[in-house]
């Protein structure tokens, strides 16, 4: 019998706020707000994709503003977060990190400070309530002025000590160099944040390389270009920087023709470390846990192996040190079963 991969503890680092929300709670707040979905979000769920033409990404992200759009109260937004941290719950993820851009949001729930405090308060109800640590991350939107991530990382400063723990940079890498937001990401290693930008994802190596090298990154959203890079893995090998995985974005984008065409374990025989991730289930329809499946599954990994994978995920958080050391010897205990 295969260990079974819902107990392995493990954390999740690469989880979009809109894109967590169930597909029913999707439904049933289209339904409360009289919200059109389109049917690519209702009979045709979850819905092709392909973002590595410019009019494959608008469509994304089309589709992904209008779920956003549904969010409209407070207790929506306590409704998401709660049932977030009760899927990861439910799949053996003991640690959450979930990314938002509080500008998508600020309209509506009373200005930056204001959204990101309910988003705050809300995180920290959930993870009450299930028991999963979670770690906020506010990521600036590379298709904006690089000014407005100043402001965004300012921002995430002023809570770096009150569940804040990353900044990233999101959306298509195509329409936004990284190295033009090195000044916001000054800004938030000096509150002791973490550098997690997203990057080689639909652009090559040099996606990867310019998040490395211009914002310090601590970890790379996605990442999977690098495997064309022998160079390029050595040095994320060397400097243990974790590239954020998400087999089934990657194939749901059309990154990856299939899930075997995600270089997995290229990169980890590389001795780059991996922690895989979901993205946004929502819009791709799997959560975190088949990402370990296919990791068995698909890449040939053994359990050994899957638990290091799970191991590297919890290492490279932004869990407290003595929670790390929990999950981690919870880890080693499940190859022990």
């Amino acid at each position: 019998m295969a260990r079974p991969l819902d107990q392995l503890p493990k954390a999740h680092l690469h989880l979009h706020f809109t894109g967590s929300m169930r597909h029913s709670t999707l439904l049933d707040l289209a339904r409360e707000h009289g919200v059109h979905l389109p049917d690519a979000l209702v009979q045709d769920w979850p819905p092709r994709l392909r973002a590595t033409d410019e009019r494959g990404w608008f469509r994304f992200q089309r589709l992904y503003d209008i779920a956003r759009s549904v969010l409209r109260r407070d207790e929506d937004v306590y409704r998401l977060l709660r049932e977030a941290a009760q899927d990861e719950a439910a799949e053996g993820s003991r640690w959450l990190e979930i990314q938002v851009d509080p500008s998508g949001y600020a309209q509506r729930f009373g200005g930056l400070t204001a959204t990101l405090e309910l988003v705050l308060d809300a995180t920290e109800k959930a993870a009450r309530e299930t028991g999963v640590g979670i770690g906020l991350i506010v990521a600036a939107n590379r298709t904006r002025h690089p000014l407005d991530a100043k402001t965004l990382a300012r921002l995430a400063a002023q809570y770096a000590d009150k569940g804040v723990v990353g900044f990233g940079l999101s959306n298509d890498e195509r329409r936004g160099r990284a190295r033009d937001f090195d000044g916001a990401f000054r800004i938030a290693r000096r509150a002791g944040l973490l550098a997690v930008p997203h990057g080689g994802e639909l652009s090559g190596p040099a996606s990867v390389s310019e998040c490395v090298d211009d914002l310090e990154a601590d970890r790379v959203g996605h990442g999977i270009r690098a495997a064309e890079s022998p160079r390029l893995m050595e040095r994320l090998a060397d400097r243990q920087i974790t590239c954020e995985v998400c087999p089934t974005s990657n194939v749901g984008l059309g990154v990856a023709k299939g899930a075997a065409d995600v270089p997995v374990r290229r990169l980890f025989d590389a001795g780059v470390p991996i922690a895989l991730g979901a993205d946004d289930p929502l819009l791709f329809g799997a959560r975190l846990l088949p990402q370990y499946e296919l990791a068995r599954q698909v890449y040939g990994f053994r359990d050994a192996e899957v638990a290091e994978l799970a191991r590297q995920s919890i290492r490279f958080s932004a869990a407290p040190d003595s929670y790390k050391k929990e999950l981690l010897t919870a880890a080693d205990a499940w190859l022990t079963r």
